[in-house]
């Protein structure tokens, strides 16, 4: 039963909202969107369960002093201060989530900068996963190397200058040929999720299952 309950749910419910996607009865659609709202709701209870676990492991680490330790307390005194200044405090004390609040301004000035930072060094690191893709080897990558020198050489002043109409041409390979590449790709993750989807409710996939 403890395998058979969680299958059954989760086949009823993914079922009766892919059904949802076809039928257009009222009291149909209805039924669907309450089942949302409910489903929103078991959500909200999820992030309270995500946070006890976050405090828990990062507290059990502080406790034995792993390595890391000090990023445990940053990571525990800050979801604290946001959540007691975002939930707990008045806005006449600086409380709340709207802007001139202590939550907006540790957002606006701690979260974004060090969000721009993280994705700032992956410029590095892209430029040294195409340094070592650039090493030609097969004809694929000779395609690469050679597209991806073009494109550089159609983004600066130095493409225009060989070509007036290299930027075009540039917007022509973004435009027509990496789009519809780009798409390729999508259309294949997209059919890799509905294919993992399916067999999550049929039964198939039972990774959610802890220990099998």
């Amino acid at each position: 039963m403890r395998s058979e309950v969680p299958m059954f749910i989760t086949l009823f419910f993914g079922l009766f909202f892919i059904i949802s996607a076809f039928i257009v009865h009222p009291a149909y659609k209805s039924a669907a969107q309450e089942l949302n709202n409910w489903t929103l709701i078991i959500i909200s209870f999820a992030y309270v369960l995500g946070v006890i676990n976050v405090a828990r492991i990062h507290a059990k680490k502080l406790e034995e002093r792993r390595p890391g330790w000090a990023y445990s307390v940053m990571t525990l005194f800050g979801m604290l201060i946001m959540i007691v200044f975002g939930i707990f405090v008045p806005a006449r004390l600086y409380g709340g989530y709207e802007t001139g609040s202590l939550f907006s301004w540790l957002f606006d000035n701690g979260q974004v900068p060090m969000q721009a930072t993280m994705f700032s060094l992956l410029a590095f690191f892209i430029a040294s996963a195409a340094f070592r893709a650039f090493r030609v080897r097969s004809v694929t990558a000779s395609l690469l190397a050679v597209t991806a020198v073009i494109v550089m050489a159609g983004r600066v002043s130095v493409g225009e200058l060989m070509w007036s109409d290299f930027p075009r041409f540039v917007e022509w390979i973004m435009g027509d040929l990496q789009t519809a590449g780009q798409r390729a790709v999508k259309i294949g993750a997209a059919l890799g999720a509905v294919a993992t989807g399916l067999k999550i409710i049929l039964g198939l996939e039972r990774s959610y299952f802890s220990g099998e």
